[in-house]
């Protein structure tokens, strides 16, 4: 019998100006840090199945096309501790082929030791979770 994958454990995040973003098999993870005592309705997020958009009292964060496709209606964003804002893709193609290399087409790519990181978690994923044989 095969334990269940801890979502969070070996997370290999990538670093970025606003925050860090990482990934699992199946969703990618947006963490942004937002100025303390945020509230909900201080923060705009456009979520699309190739696009995101966020932005905190007026400022634009992050905006940008998406480096692959995600199932638009299963993105959601949480404010948490009103500090930082948690966006949660759903990625379309779910397996450890589709390591995303960056998080948009034009920017906050992984460097190439945090992308090989990144494959290595996604593989070691996968196989945690198939079947295992007798």
């Amino acid at each position: 019998m095969s334990a269940p994958f801890e979502e969070r454990s070996g997370v290999v995040p990538c670093a970025t100006p606003w925050g860090q973003w990482y990934q699992t098999l199946e969703e990618v993870f947006i963490e942004v840090q937002v100025p303390p005592g945020t509230r909900a309705q201080d923060i705009q997020c456009g979520l699309q199945s190739r696009h995101v958009a966020l932005a905190v009292g007026g400022r634009e964060i992050l905006k940008g096309k998406l480096f692959d496709s995600t199932i638009a209606d299963e993105g959601t964003w949480t404010l948490e501790d009103r500090k930082m804002v948690r966006i949660v893709l759903t990625k379309t193609k779910r397996d450890a082929a589709n390591c995303w290399t960056s998080l948009l087409e034009s920017g906050y790519a992984a460097d190439p030791w945090v992308q090989d990181q990144m494959q290595r978690k996604l593989t070691l994923e996968r196989f945690q979770k198939e079947p295992q044989q007798n």
